[in-house]
């Protein structure tokens, strides 16, 4: 069965440490580390150091993070974004984490053909500077006009720049709010069997399709699960289930901790009954 977790950030007020604590506490032994702790530990001081040490500190409690996510705001279409990005590559490698979610945005004021040359070209530097390491590149569906929005548009982008530690990240929440008239649409099963094997990391959420609400699947939101879960198990995904709920944080601590209880025995249910 897969291995579940909550993106680190569902508890934002804690230190990653203490993120980890509450994680164990309510039977999660994983987590994506979330761009917010990582920052955290970028303003610690040097990557490599602070990164080495949350993995022994995650180690000694029996706790991991195969996923985390680079710089959420990064524009990959910057000419500074490659030095901006190397921290957080370093940070990831030392902390152990396999798959680094990385949004491909940026350069809405280019040309779509220069727009698409400058991504891949960091991206080629960017696998450049990691390759021989553990840690792939997961480029995450977005939601825009100059954005990868569905796999079609993501396995483009990878085979342009080589493919070598580039990989596919699934938001759910994202591809749910385009719209089944645009000619980019394409259902959670289709993006899943599209991806293929280089689906490598995912962001379990759910919405009404009027926002992107974050929430638990199961709630107000109308997402087809039994799709998104018989399409993994026909994928063979092996990787993380990763929830990335920030609509639900906005509640009192120990409603928190109530609240991960049921998405753990949630998750149980949608990995043995939806698949």
């Amino acid at each position: 069965m897969l291995e579940t977790s909550v993106w680190s950030s569902y508890f934002i007020e804690l230190s990653p440490e203490e993120a980890i604590n509450a994680f164990l506490s309510c039977g999660f032994c994983r987590s994506e580390l979330s761009d917010e702790h990582g920052k955290m530990l970028l303003d610690r001081g040097d990557p490599e150091k602070e990164g080495a040490k949350l993995k022994r500190f995650a180690e000694e409690r029996e706790f991991y993070f195969p996923q985390g996510h680079l710089l959420l705001r990064a524009d990959i279409c910057a000419e500074d974004s490659v030095e901006t990005l190397k921290p957080w590559l370093d940070l990831f490698c030392a902390v152990g984490i396999k798959s680094g979610v990385l949004h491909a945005a940026g350069g809405a004021d280019m040309t779509a053909e220069r727009r698409f040359e400058r991504r891949v070209e960091t991206l080629r530097q960017l696998c450049e500077y990691i390759k021989g390491s553990c840690l792939t590149i997961c480029l995450e569906n977005l939601r825009g006009d100059t954005v990868p929005v569905n796999a079609s548009e993501l396995n483009e982008l990878i085979d342009a720049a080589g493919g070598e530690h580039l990989g596919i990240c699934l938001d759910t929440g994202h591809l749910n709010l385009i719209s089944p008239d645009s000619p980019r649409y394409q259902t959670q099963g289709d993006f899943i069997r599209e991806a293929g094997e280089r689906l490598m990391a995912l962001h379990i959420a759910d919405n009404d399709t009027t926002s992107d609400m974050h929430l638990l699947p199961y709630g107000r939101g109308n997402i087809d699960w039994k799709d998104v879960m018989s399409s993994l198990k026909e994928c063979g995904y092996s990787h993380l289930f990763n929830l990335e709920i920030p609509g639900e944080r906005r509640i009192p601590m120990p409603v928190k901790f109530m609240k991960l209880h049921y998405a753990r025995q949630m998750c149980s249910f949608m990995l043995e009954s939806e698949g």
